[in-house]
């Protein structure tokens, strides 16, 4: 409860001039710890603050090469939602959705959930037929979802183009009124400071430039502030998790590519929910300050530059115009982008790898936000006990060398995926 702010206290704060303490600590690395997470993002500080609270094991340190926040955790559209349909997908991400719930109770910060619904709008029969058969994989798994007409979406979302010169007539939708966003920084700074309130080392501006290894084992770890003693190491590092992964020795399939966000001038409240286009790749919502935030596809070859190519900003306008031309003329007032790691079959892996001690989370491609708590609490779990969490089993490293994909992208609705 020592973190808990009233109006008096801030007030207080205020008169005083003193500068607010530090919400994480900034620890000096240790000689050794039980576990060494590389990696400050979302996933790698969930994992160390589900080691310290579910299994008890608090000489974790997370090291982050910047930091916290400054990756793809705080560069993304903040979107939160499990109406996936694959086995195994379905599970994990209901999971995920369950603890974001209950995230801010769990970690005593406000990470500003706000589960205003993702309608996904159908622009043909088949793409109906898609949603509909989405939506019934959805309810045989006890997730809610609802397969919207045509006017049933046009109540619900008044504001979109139903004429008849419409580019991508709407045919329908599908509505998950659980889903919504949550706020990415928020979610980095509660999950590192209830890390750190369970003894978990944060240090920042420690960048691992190698490993230490014993024959097939990685026992530590070189970064640019010393050597760390791991008794298990595990990297999650998003879109650089080929290059930290090729100093251990390890080739990943994976590619590195640009996904790019955007941000309006503020406008009043007019959007309510998160939109899925389904005539193209591309998502809107509106932010608590009234500014329209959406994005698209990758920008379609590999960089690590952080920085989005014009005709990406092209296509997502034509996309946000196309399917809401009352937003035309308003102004944009900034992009950004993080790094993805893309896997050939668009899933991530997590688990073991080919050295002991060594544990990947990565190639999350387009879907690594709303699945943070989840990826966390499954790592944690991994790492813990040696072997993976039964809800990410399908999700192990190795079926790329058997050929065994697991495309929910290519599964699905091919215009579905964000």
């Amino acid at each position: 409860m020592k973190h808990r702010y009233s109006a008096a206290a801030l007030a207080r704060h205020a008169l005083t001039g003193k500068p607010w303490p530090r919400a994480w600590r900034a620890a000096p690395p240790k000689t050794d710890y039980d576990v060494v997470i590389i990696g400050g993002g979302g996933h790698g500080l969930a994992t160390a603050y589900y080691l310290a609270a579910n299994h008890g094991i608090k000489r974790v340190a997370v090291l982050e090469r910047s930091y916290i926040g400054s990756g793809n955790v705080g560069r993304n559209t903040t979107i939160v939602r499990s109406n996936y349909m694959m086995p195994g997908n379905t599970e994990f991400f209901e999971h995920s959705m369950k603890l974001w719930e209950g995230l801010s109770h769990e970690l005593n910060f406000n990470v500003m959930l706000s589960q205003r619904g993702q309608c996904v709008l159908a622009h043909g029969p088949s793409q109906f037929d898609v949603l509909a058969r989405r939506g019934n994989i959805m309810r045989l798994n006890g997730i809610e979802a609802e397969l919207l007409e045509r006017n049933e979406v046009k109540a619900l979302l008044p504001y979109l183009d139903y004429s008849a010169e419409s580019r991508f007539p709407i045919y329908g939708g599908l509505l998950q009124r659980r889903a919504g966003t949550a706020r990415h920084d928020a979610v980095a700074w509660g999950y590192a400071r209830a890390a750190d309130d369970h003894g978990v080392d944060i240090i920042e501006n420690c960048e691992v430039i190698g490993f230490e290894r014993d024959q097939d084992r990685i026992t530590g770890v070189r970064t640019t502030r010393g050597t760390i003693g791991a008794g298990r190491t595990l990297i999650s590092v998003a879109g650089h998790s080929s290059q930290v992964a090729a100093m251990a020795g390890l080739r990943l399939p994976v590619e590195s590519h640009l996904l790019q966000a955007f941000v309006t001038e503020a406008i009043k409240p007019l959007v309510d929910h998160v939109i899925s286009f389904g005539a193209e790749l591309f998502y809107l919502s509106q932010s608590d300050k009234g500014g329209l935030v959406f994005g698209g596809h990758i920008d379609g070859f590999n960089t690590y530059t952080q920085r989005g190519q014009f005709h990406k900003v092209q296509n997502v306008a034509e996309c946000a115009v196309a399917v809401m031309p009352s937003i035309s003329r308003l102004r944009l007032l900034r992009h950004w982008a993080g790094i993805q790691d893309m896997t050939p079959d668009g899933s991530p892996f997590m688990g073991r790898t080919p050295l002991a001690n060594l544990w990947l989370n990565g190639g999350w491609c387009y879907q690594g936000f709303k699945a943070t708590p989840a990826a966390g609490w499954c790592m944690a779990h991994t790492v813990a006990h040696g072997e993976e969490h039964p809800l990410v089993r399908h999700l192990a490293l190795d079926r790329f060398r058997s050929g065994n994909g697991y495309d929910e992208y290519a599964h699905g609705n091919w215009t579905y995926k964000q």
